[in-house]
């Protein structure tokens, strides 16, 4: 099939696609660099801060337009661990529950028919998500593991293909666990040395230990996506 044809099928959903790959590196950078205001103001504004962090997490997320490691850095820095993982962890999964209903309703049955005309891509769909309950759980938890998997942008493919919702929840919940709780307990380190931003983080620290911090969690992030990837590869 020629690509524009197939830039015609998809329609909105490929610039959707385009938005949820581009909006949430731009606006997560803007975030980190306006950590201490934000985090001020939240800290100022308890307990109504961690509702209002919880509800942007949610929007955030699920409208593709701020990544979950920003925000669970955010989560981390303001409310520790204790507040901020659980924060976080109902911010995801309401984002990825808010994407995935965004998705649906801006692809509707656009990229199914795509798949359906070309005879390999519906073998590959089938195999992926036809295999009853189990098997699309399992794929989406091992996509969503690596600390490079981009979560709007899976939000779009795995609603627009038709992976089951109450798969992908639950997937989406323990895949993406183990990186948001590496951000969000790194982030509370930080935090919990009474730095204003990060940048007076690594004025007062020097470089060396936020990087060394850095590199720790991932290096076992990657790990995990790196045995996530080859037991992707063995499943499909």
């Amino acid at each position: 099939m020629r690509r524009s044809s197939i830039a015609k099928t998809l329609g909105p959903t490929g610039l959707l696609g385009i938005a949820w790959t581009a909006g949430p590196a731009i606006c997560g950078t803007l975030l980190l660099a306006s950590l201490g205001p934000v985090s001020e103001w939240l800290l100022h504004h308890r307990p109504l801060g961690l509702a209002v962090f919880t509800a942007v997490f949610v929007l955030g997320s699920g409208l593709g337009f701020l990544p979950t490691y920003a925000q669970s850095i955010l989560g981390g820095w303001v409310f520790g661990v204790s507040l901020g993982l659980p924060a976080a962890l109902v911010g995801f999964t309401g984002g990825g529950l808010l994407g995935y209903y965004v998705a649906r309703r801006v692809s509707k049955d656009r990229v199914e028919e795509l798949i359906d005309r070309n005879p390999k891509a519906r073998t590959i769909r089938d195999a992926l998500v036809g295999q009853g309950p189990r098997r699309p759980l399992l794929i989406v938890a091992l996509l969503r593991l690596p600390p490079n998997s981009p979560f709007a942008l899976t939000n779009l493919v795995m609603a627009a293909t038709g992976v089951p919702l109450p798969a992908y929840l639950a997937g989406t919940f323990l895949g993406m666990l183990p990186r948001t709780a590496v951000a969000v307990m790194l982030a509370a380190a930080a935090g919990a040395t009474g730095a204003e931003d990060i940048q007076t983080f690594v004025s007062q620290r020097g470089p060396w230990l936020l990087a060394a911090g850095v590199v720790g969690g991932m290096a076992v992030l990657g790990v995990v996506g790196a045995i996530a990837r080859q037991a992707l590869r063995r499943l499909t």
